[in-house]
């Protein structure tokens, strides 16, 4: 007990001495035991510590590599889980490549955790998940974890609707070397190698890979253009390990953000009013610029039989602007002093808007396992450093005095610092009924010296949460049965802070109790996972206007999500097999107060609001997958998805919504070669066969003007039938 509690004290003091401990070698290779492999072979303590095991009580789904690989031809990774339980995705240019979005239970991503091999990777102010400055990541991953609730405690951003955790730390003692080439519909193109050397000397493996991605778009103008690389070193000790993992994207995007107003959606559906501002042809660099590095150091120690910990040390650099053209601007607003000479002439500027990061810190874990017991405490720390500010990168040309090359128009940084730690208690109460407890304590402190838009407001604001968790488990006769109650509190994030000095938002907190069971045999397996998401304080859009003119989200008391998730797996022959999930729910707000701006009488008129669908939440949600393998070389997966309808904002209005779609994708993958030394596999990916037009996200604004109220609805909608075609060669 002793030593344990001397580990507990010191495992977060001992990474900058990481390098300096030393390490029992391995033995030559020809004496290497299985034990010693079996040990590298498992998921490392820290994918462990943020995932739950098969005996927890979470909603969860696991997808392996084989699955990830089959599905991988250039999309993002939304799009290679979108056939989960409760998944919606969604694309800015319609095809799955450049800017993606998924919701899982009708949750956006600024409230899904994710993690790459336990460290986190949300956007620290917006708490949103951007995976197009991970280009092709996916390729790299060994398996990806999905834990729909508030699940097990994590590192990083709070888990507000699920946690996504990837991880690619696996051991791989073989050499291989991969080349994958795409090509499909809109010219969309992808080109990656991959490489490992095997284990070098016993102990060293290097696990490599180069990927480049284009695609035009199906919206116009929507070009993609992304580059990525990863890079992992492991040295492997005989009970420990120490890795270095280094992978960068960057991403080159034409701005897709915007959407197609509900006016063109029916006779221009790839209608891009991006740098339309610019009269005659549309500005041909509206682009979104952006180059993110991560360097992660790793290591993992067994030092004993039952005791084993882990830390990890992370810097992510990121860099970046978006680039656009403004029409007639008032000079005063970009900090030129005002002058009879400039002020009505409201000139055109091209403007960059950059932001220049680094998040930076530590985490770690301990893990305890003897007889009935199994007990975890990790946590970590890290701060974020974000620098907000804009140029003009060719002044104003218009106006020869004004043409200040990269003038800098506004400038503010912004501070975050996250601490959180947690235990985990995993106890067999019986050889049928296993109990499990978690407790998290996190705390976080925003600093904002100013905004672009409101150079003057200083924010300094400090959260402490407390989030617990329990559960039983309990097995019997093939069938498992668990219930858990979850608790989670979760900061607002950079934009909500904005809303001025008398808006400032509060903290969100949500109960979660899950409940359900898995039923499996040789042949057939099904389950259900019922759960109940019940908010306080849950921060929405209202269409309240900010101090500074922006729509801000606002607080409302009130609100949840009731559903009742199903799975069945069905091995129907040796060759067929069948996979299908299906979601029901509802997703209500109590009460709240709807505002749309008055421009007959000044201000914002206002309506309340009662009983009414959350924004974007789809109350049905189901994929099945009928998959045929007549010989080990050949695949063939039909897969179909239903999404209802959703709306665009929480009034529950039938002229604010997307409709119901239904979608028919085909995949098929053949192995051409399948020898010893080599493999060829081809792909053949048919996506919307019945050539659906559906739009799976869209936002929405109303105004009076006249007398009368407005609506503007605006859609991103997906491409038709389109395909990807894909050649793998694998050298073993």
């Amino acid at each position: 007990m002793t030593k344990l509690l001397g580990t507990i004290v010191s495992f977060f003091l001992l990474a900058p001495l990481v390098a300096q401990q030393p390490i029992q070698l391995l033995p030559k290779k020809d004496s290497i035991n299985k034990y010693t492999d079996s040990v590298r072979s498992l998921p490392p303590l820290e994918v462990r510590s943020v995932r739950v095991s098969e005996n927890s009580p979470f909603a969860k789904s696991n997808v392996s590599a084989a699955s990830i690989a089959l599905v991988n031809l250039g999309q993002d990774l939304p799009f290679l889980i979108q056939n989960t339980p409760s998944v919606v995705a969604n694309s800015d240019a319609g095809t799955g490549v450049g800017y993606t979005g998924i919701r899982i239970r009708g949750t956006d991503a600024t409230r899904i955790n994710v993690t790459l091999n336990g460290i986190p990777y949300n956007d620290a102010e917006s708490m949103g998940t951007y995976f197009v400055d991970l280009p092709d990541f996916s390729s790299n991953a060994s398996s990806i974890q999905i834990q729909r609730g508030v699940g097990t405690s994590t590192n990083g951003a709070g888990a507000f609707g699920a946690t996504i955790n990837l991880a690619t730390n696996d051991y791989r003692p073989n050499h291989y070397l991969t080349l994958q080439s795409s090509t499909g519909s809109f010219n969309t193109q992808k080109n990656s190698l991959q490489f490992g050397t095997g284990l070098l000397n016993n102990h060293f493996t290097i696990d490599g890979r180069v990927s480049n991605i284009t695609s035009d778009g199906f919206i116009d103008r929507a070009t993609s253009n992304l580059k990525s690389f990863f890079v992992s070193s492991t040295y492997w000790g005989d009970k420990s390990s120490l890795r270095l993992n280094i992978f960068s994207g960057k991403e080159k995007t034409y701005q897709a953000w915007y959407g197609v107003p509900e006016d063109s959606l029916a006779t221009n559906r790839t209608y891009n009013p991006a740098g339309t501002e610019k009269a005659g042809t549309p500005y041909n660099n509206q682009t979104d610029n952006y180059t993110q590095t991560h360097y992660q150091l790793f290591y993992n120690k067994e030092v004993s039989a039952n005791l084993k910990w882990n830390t990890a040390i992370f810097l992510t650099k990121g860099r970046g602007y978006y680039e656009e053209y403004k029409a007639g601007i008032n000079i005063s607003d970009y900090g030129f002093p005002s002058n009879p000479l400039y002020n009505s002439i409201n000139p055109d500027v091209i403007r960059r808007r950059w932001l220049d990061n680094n998040f930076y810190g530590q985490i770690a874990s301990l893990s305890y396992q003897k007889g009935n017991n199994l007990i975890t405490i990790g946590g970590g720390w890290n701060i974020y450093d974000g620098q907000h500010f804009g140029t003009l990168p060719y002044g104003i040309p218009s106006i020869t005095s004004l043409a200040q090359i990269n003038k800098v128009y506004y400038s503010n940084n912004a501070i975050k610092k996250e601490y959180n730690s947690y235990a985990k208690w995993e106890h067999q109460l019986s050889t049928q009924l296993t109990s499990f407890i978690d407790i998290q304590f996190r705390q976080v402190q925003h600093t904002m010296n100013g905004f672009d838009a409101n150079s003057d407001l200083i924010v300094d604001r400090k959260f402490d949460f407390i989030n617990p968790k329990a559960g039983l488990t309990y097995k019997a006769n093939n069938t498992t049965y668990y219930t858990s109650i979850a608790i989670a509190h979760k900061e607002p994030n950079r934009d909500d802070f904005e809303a001025g000095v008398t808006q400032q938002p509060k903290q969100e907190v949500l109960y979660d109790w899950e409940t359900g069971f898995n039923k499996k045999s040789s042949n057939f397996n099904w389950g259900a996972n019922f759960y109940f998401m019940n908010y306080k304080d849950q921060l929405v859009l209202t269409g309240k206007i900010n101090d500074v003119g922006s729509y801000t989200r606002t607080n409302v008391p009130k609100s949840y999500r009731l559903g009742v998730e199903l799975e069945t797996g069905w091995k129907i022959s040796k060759s067929i097999s069948s996979t299908g999930n299906i979601t029901f729910s509802k997703n209500k707000i109590a009460d709240f107060t709807e505002y749309f701006d008055d421009y007959d009488n000044g201000g914002q008129a206002a309506i309340q609001h009662h009983n009414t669908d959350i924004t974007l939440s789809p109350n049905l949600t189901a994929a099945h997958n009928l998959q045929f393998k007549p010989t080990d070389k050949l695949i063939l997966t039909w897969t179909s998805k239903y999404v209802s309808k959703q709306y665009l904002d929480n009034t529950q209005n039938e002229s604010r919504l997307l409709k119901a779609y239904f979608l028919n994708d085909l995949n098929l993958a053949y192995k051409l070669v399948d020898k010893k030394s080599w493999s060829t596999l081809i792909q053949f990916y048919a996506m919307n066969l019945l050539d659906v037009k559906y739009e799976p996200n869209g936002y929405t604004y109303s105004y009076v003007w006249g007398g009368a109220t407005t609506t503007s609805n605006n859609y991103f909608p997906m491409a038709g039938r389109n395909f990807l075609l894909s050649l793998k060669i694998e050298l073993k």
